[in-house]
């Protein structure tokens, strides 16, 4: 991501979670890190993904109802990484006999290599870019999404995205977090025990990146305190939602700014 300013990595011990530590940076941000491992990481993500970060229940609640088996809507998932959120997504809709075109961007080469090497979905891409890149071209899109980008972003970058995504969606926009949390911490170091065990071999970042971004993540009063006039805060399980929609949708649209402030 765009705007990431990585610094020395901190210890893996346990941090005290009363505020972010955004000192921390998840091994996968490290562009030398172990390419196979990365990709065994993202194989992973399509099961963590699926029981951890609640896109079923926004997809049913928040965009299944915009959606119509007549008319095409269209969908961005900024920062896509493997593109299992976006895989999900386009497979619902056309599962439900909806029309949803699902775009993936991520500015990451070996994110979009990965995403690319899976089996082709009809109306799903993928395309390395920024979200300021497609805010340039004058991409719009009905719906705008991100699943665990926010906590990645330092205060310009996660302004730039918060801007590009006002401008570039048309009637929805939900950026899905992690909530940071004792229990969710505590959850995350359990569930991921049996990667110890097995030596990490078979998703090799999944354990050590997933505690770092509850770490890094915000709770719910620390990002409502950094949104936009407009967007709002929603809590689920473990997460948190900033959301944009309805009329907020076109109120909020202002020119974004600067270029190096892009996601």
């Amino acid at each position: 991501m765009r705007g990431v300013r990585p610094v020395a990595r901190t210890s893996r011990s346990p941090h005290g979670l009363e505020r972010r530590d955004v000192a921390a940076v998840e091994l996968m941000d490290d562009p030398a890190c172990d390419a196979e491992g990365l990709r065994r990481t993202y194989r992973a993500f399509v099961v963590i993904n699926r029981v951890l970060a609640g896109w079923r229940r926004v997809y049913v609640r928040r965009i299944r109802p915009l959606l119509s088996a007549d008319t095409v809507t269209t969908l961005l998932d900024v920062g896509s990484g493997g593109g299992d959120v976006a895989r999900s997504l386009a497979r619902w809709a056309a599962r439900d006999g909806l029309r949803l075109e699902v775009t993936g961007i991520d500015p990451d080469a070996r994110a979009i290599a990965y995403a690319t090497s899976r089996p082709a979905l009809p109306d799903l891409t993928f395309e390395r870019a920024h979200s300021g890149d497609l805010v340039a071209r004058g991409a719009r899109f009905d719906v705008v999404i991100s699943n665990h980008v926010l906590h990645h972003l330092d205060p310009a970058a996660r302004d730039g995205l918060l801007a590009d995504s006002a401008v570039l969606a048309r009637r929805l926009v939900v950026h899905g977090d992690i909530a940071r949390s004792r229990r969710a911490y505590a959850a995350y170091w359990v569930a991921t025990l049996p990667l110890v065990r097995a030596g990490r071999a078979s998703a090799p970042f999944v354990r050590d990146d997933g505690l770092i971004s509850i770490r890094r993540s915000y709770t719910a009063r620390e990002l409502a305190a950094v949104l936009p006039a407009g967007w709002r805060v929603e809590r689920a399980p473990f997460r948190v939602l900033a959301v944009l929609d309805g009329r907020a949708v076109l109120d909020a649209r202002e020119p974004s700014g600067g270029d190096d402030a892009r996601a």
